[in-house]
């Protein structure tokens, strides 16, 4: 799961050691895993951590995945132009993949637009199990 993107360089140090973090992590990692990584680094709140964390979400270069209260890098240097993003969760290996989706993006839209609901993001997270895990399990 680990991503290589280009490091902005208009990032705060404690931004580009959490984003450094989650990029060459192999799995999603809580603020307090992330935490434990980069004590060594001078890192010691945890409010240090959240404060980077909220920037990067908000840049779209880190997403939380709500149903694991966790965080990963963002695997598609383009998906804030991008109305839906998706992620397939393996609750055996914790493999992480982001994708997006035209016309599920469609679907919901035609269905806000029927309501009168206005979407602000759309976040969709589908749990089970990724192939290799399927292959090893056969």
């Amino acid at each position: 799961m680990a991503h290589e993107h280009a490091m902005p360089v208009d990032l705060t140090r404690n931004q580009e050691l959490v984003l450094g973090a989650l990029s060459h992590a192999p799995a999603p990692l809580s603020a307090y895993d992330i935490l434990d990584r980069l004590r060594g680094d001078g890192l010691r709140a945890p409010l240090q951590i959240y404060r980077a964390l909220d920037k990067l979400v908000e840049r779209g270069l880190a997403h939380r995945l709500e149903s694991l209260n966790a965080f990963v890098a963002c695997a598609d240097g383009h998906c804030r132009s991008k109305g839906l993003i998706a992620f397939a969760i393996c609750d055996k290996c914790g493999k992480v993949d982001e994708f997006a989706d035209d016309v599920i993006e469609e679907r919901l839209g035609g269905w806000a637009g029927q309501r009168g609901f206005k979407v602000e993001r759309t976040t969709m997270e589908i749990r089970g199990q990724c192939a290799e895990c399927l292959k090893a399990a056969a």
